[in-house]
């Protein structure tokens, strides 16, 4: 046949369609069609009894999932698997959000959001404001 010639560059060229649908799952609709909704990612802040009881805008780092770079998020490069995300097609990197901690704000409370971040997966984000002691 005159196409056998070709018949690895289209297996190579052409991943499975898999990891992509998954991820527009996961834009489009919020969730995993399964039920799996995203990771939650636990981060606390230490305020101080002051700034709690007016308000402030706090920076917080958040992991987020995005496509690998080196390899497109195939996993693999040709018929080797991706050395830098290790052939998961993902890597890691660390988004910064600025969170407004409301006025009044108490030990313990809980602030919760969702980051979508350009080309990264969705995450879900639980903040625990914890409120530092007063110096004596």
């Amino acid at each position: 046949m005159p196409h056998e010639c070709f018949a690895d560059e289209i297996a190579i060229d052409f991943p499975s369609a898999g990891r992509v649908v998954e991820r527009m799952r996961d834009r489009f609709l919020g969730e995993r069609l399964d039920g799996e909704t995203s990771a939650v990612v636990n981060a606390e802040v230490s305020v101080s009894k002051y700034e709690a009881s007016q308000g402030l805008v706090v920076p917080v780092d958040v992991p987020v999932r995005v496509t690998c770079a080196r390899c497109g998020g195939r996993g693999e490069i040709w018929t080797e698997p991706c050395e830098d995300c290790r052939g998961t097609g993902e890597s890691q990197l660390r988004h910064t959000v600025r969170v407004s901690v409301p006025r009044g704000t108490v030990d313990g409370a809980r602030i919760r959001f969702r980051l979508a971040a350009p080309d990264a997966s969705p995450v879900r984000v639980e903040l625990r404001v914890a409120i530092r002691p007063a110096a004596i």
